[in-house]
């Protein structure tokens, strides 16, 4: 037997290696590179509309992504929530507050080292975490459905629950605390409320 055949049966015999990527795995990775493209253009840019517009490509790359990985339902997921609720928002909200289209110098805070530590110290600390959890997991893309949605709703429903619930819970506390902050006067405002009409003002109002 040649070198190549026994290199061959011994890979057959180990299970599926990264020598041999199939189309699917190299479309999920340049998938992925072009989610992590757009995701660094939206928070680099100091165009508001353009960070939104590249967020909807952001988010629709981690749909594609989903949808490689055979998991449909949490893709379509993606799709209705982020791309058709959460992105549609936050353009109304650039709108209803007469964002500037163009450039706007003061996009940018000046804490952007400190930023960019954070996020690589929360990369590196997912990708361990995913790395050691599913180092010996391999997806069967030939295999049963496994994002289906039975198969989510079981899994989300019977290991899952007590995170959910305590997420629905924080959502609705940070609903309640934007209610409170936007209905907050300003203690200025408040002064000028509470002053005594003057002449002018009583003409004003007649």
């Amino acid at each position: 037997m040649s070198p190549a055949a026994t290199l061959a049966a011994a890979a057959g015999a180990t299970g599926p290696g990264f020598l041999s990527p199939t189309g699917v795995e190299i479309a999920f990775v340049l998938v992925g590179l072009a989610t992590l493209g757009a995701a660094l253009v939206t928070v680099t840019t100091k165009q508001l509309v353009h960070a939104a517009l590249w967020l909807v490509v952001a988010l629709g790359g981690i749909a594609v992504e989903y949808l490689l990985l055979t998991a449909e339902f949490i893709a379509w997921v993606q799709v209705l929530i982020y791309l058709g609720s959460v992105v549609v928002l936050l353009l109304f909200g650039l709108m209803l507050t007469k964002a500037p289209i163009g450039r706007s110098p003061d996009a940018d805070s000046g804490n952007r080292w400190i930023a960019l530590g954070v996020a690589v110290v929360a990369a590196v600390s997912l990708v361990w975490v995913v790395v050691d959890a599913f180092r010996t997991t391999w997806i069967d893309l030939d295999g049963p459905v496994q994002g289906s949605t039975k198969v989510s709703g079981e899994i989300l429903f019977q290991h899952w629950v007590l995170p959910f619930e305590a997420l629905s819970v924080l959502l609705l506390a940070a609903l309640i605390g934007a209610i409170v902050l936007s209905r907050r006067n300003d203690p200025a405002e408040e002064a000028d409320a509470a002053a005594p009409a003057g002449p002018g003002d009583k003409k004003g109002r007649r």
